[in-house]
């Protein structure tokens, strides 16, 4: 059972008027996707399960609606989509993530990408359930287990290869601004039989990013050359004009997707817009729709 979509991300928003921004917030993505041509296209909403991280983050983290609370809000508002999600699973004893579990499928989850500590940490800290556990524990519970991929990190092929091989169905990708993702796949594909399907992350990069700075900090791997030229072109987009900025988001998608879509993977997309959802935003999203989507490959 493949997801072949395309998913929205939407953070949930701090705790403090939340409900009033959830419903603001999924009154927006119906506005923008009327405008950009893109109503009925989006079939799921995924969102991120949020948990404290460094102290150098640079929007300081506050406490965030529950995903669940934050989905009983917009579902309504969102007729016709599905949600996906993050859960983090190093915090939770086996029992106890059991049970989330069963709420988030309940609760209209088709799929859940399983998370484990935060940056501060080191894999396998946490008194609960190692992500790479919770692939295997829950395989009859939750039909499509996800897992993060991130083709630009050492030592990737591997981790990747071992959460396939503990019955991950799909990767999501940290937000693509190279197409590394391309010879990491095709490398991939080379050395092993799995073939999950890969859920492609693009990210809308608004002029903000030049002062704030979170895209930045959201994929930074200090001493990693490959990140490095990322950021660059990330600079390089919050830096333009939106017509030019446009232009190399759709060059980029153009060729990872050309470079990806024979290798034998399903394929989806996910975008996220890190600061807030906008008509710039779902403009390119609808531009880079227009040259591969999921739901047209026929």
């Amino acid at each position: 059972m493949t997801l072949n979509t395309i998913a929205l991300e939407l953070v949930p928003p701090n705790v403090d008027g939340g409900k009033e921004r959830a419903l603001e917030d999924a009154q927006k993505v119906v506005r923008y996707s009327a405008e950009s041509g893109l109503d009925g296209r989006i079939r799921h909403v995924m969102i991120p399960g949020m948990i404290a991280e460094d102290d150098d983050r640079p929007v300081p983290m506050q406490p965030k609606l529950d995903v669940l609370d934050f989905w009983s809000i917009i579902k309504p508002e969102l007729p016709g989509l599905n949600g996906l999600c993050t859960q983090v699973t190093a915090f939770l004893d086996e029992a106890t993530l059991g049970d989330r579990l069963a709420d988030l499928t309940a609760a209209g989850m088709e799929g859940v990408v399983f998370v484990g500590v935060p940056r501060t940490m080191s894999d396998g800290e946490g008194s609960g359930v190692a992500p790479t556990d919770a692939l295997s524990i829950y395989r009859g519970q939750v039909a499509n287990r996800g897992v993060i991929l991130i083709p630009t990190r050492e030592g990737e092929q591997g981790r990747f290869n071992f959460k396939c091989n503990q019955g991950a169905t799909y990767g999501m990708t940290q937000l693509l601004y190279s197409d590394a993702i391309v010879g990491f796949l095709t490398e991939f594909a080379k050395e092993t039989d799995h073939r999950p399907e890969i859920l492609l992350s693009f990210g809308f990069v608004p002029k903000i990013e030049t002062r704030v700075g979170l895209i930045n900090w959201l994929i930074q791997d200090p001493g990693n050359a490959a990140v490095a030229a990322e950021q660059e072109f990330v600079k390089t987009l919050a830096e333009g004009e939106p017509p030019h900025k446009r232009q190399l988001m759709v060059d980029l998608y153009k060729r990872v997707i050309d470079g990806v879509a024979d290798l034998g993977f399903p394929l989806g997309i996910h975008f996220e817009a890190t600061y807030g959802v906008s008509a710039p935003a779902f403009q390119t999203f609808a531009e880079m729709l227009a040259y591969w989507a999921p739901d047209q490959r026929a």
